[in-house]
């Protein structure tokens, strides 16, 4: 009679507490990045969701056309005098607290303007501002009313940052009323040769500049 081996027994495992210790250690911090990346998903998605569109309070920067300037202006028909009858409120013009405000301007030999601006204080004194004008050739578009201007001593004038930026917007064809403003939409002028200009007429520049951009809601009405 043979004798069978006894059965194999099954190998014995081993517990290793460092190799299972590390292996919940590492799902342990799975879990934790994985959640808190999560969170912060979510997070991001809540605050944009909740967010307030951009627009022009916030100072955000808005998708808007540039804008186009009059081609092309005749400058010695633009000379001459004109009587301001409403302006975005600007840091210069302060002092012009009373209801007669012009701007004078005088073609040079050297195809430059001269540009007398004029207004009336508080107190009743005439203030005077006297500058350059030098036009901005833009391509494609000769005689554009593109210009800058310059009040700072003619010593001064090589430094870009004394020029600032005058285009014509709008013009009428028998140069009468014109439309002022600069690029970024921060200053806006309303022109006339008239001294006082209707109210029709003020209102629909003032319609035109809406279009563009402009923010007339603060336009302040200085025709006298």
């Amino acid at each position: 009679m043979s004798t069978r081996p006894p059965p194999a027994r099954p190998p014995e495992v081993v517990f290793d507490d460092r190799v299972h210790s590390a292996s919940i250690g590492t799902l342990a911090t799975a879990f934790c990045v994985g959640g808190m990346l999560t969170l912060l998903a979510f997070q991001t998605a809540r605050a944009s969701s909740n967010a307030i569109p951009a627009g022009p309070a916030d100072g955000a920067p808005l998708m808007r056309a540039p804008l186009q300037v009059v081609a092309p202006v005749d400058l010695q028909r633009y000379a001459g005098l004109w009587h301001e009858q409403a302006r975005l409120p600007n840091r210069f013009q302060k002092p012009c607290a009373g209801g007669t405000v012009t701007a004078e301007y005088i073609v040079r030999e050297d195809g430059n303007v001269q540009v007398f601006n004029r207004c009336t204080t508080a107190e009743g004194r005439v203030e005077e501002a006297v500058g350059v004008a030098r036009v901005v050739p833009v391509t494609g578009q000769p005689g554009a009313g593109r210009l800058e201007v310059s009040f700072a001593p003619e010593w001064l004038r090589w430094l870009p940052m004394v020029w600032g930026d005058y285009w014509i917007l709008k013009l009428d064809r028998e140069y009468e009323v014109a439309l002022v403003g600069t690029p970024d939409r921060r200053y806006l002028w309303v022109l006339s040769r008239a001294a006082q200009l209707d109210d029709t007429a003020l209102q629909a520049e003032l319609d035109y500049a809406r279009s563009l951009g402009f923010d007339v809601d603060k336009v302040e009405r200085t025709g006298t």
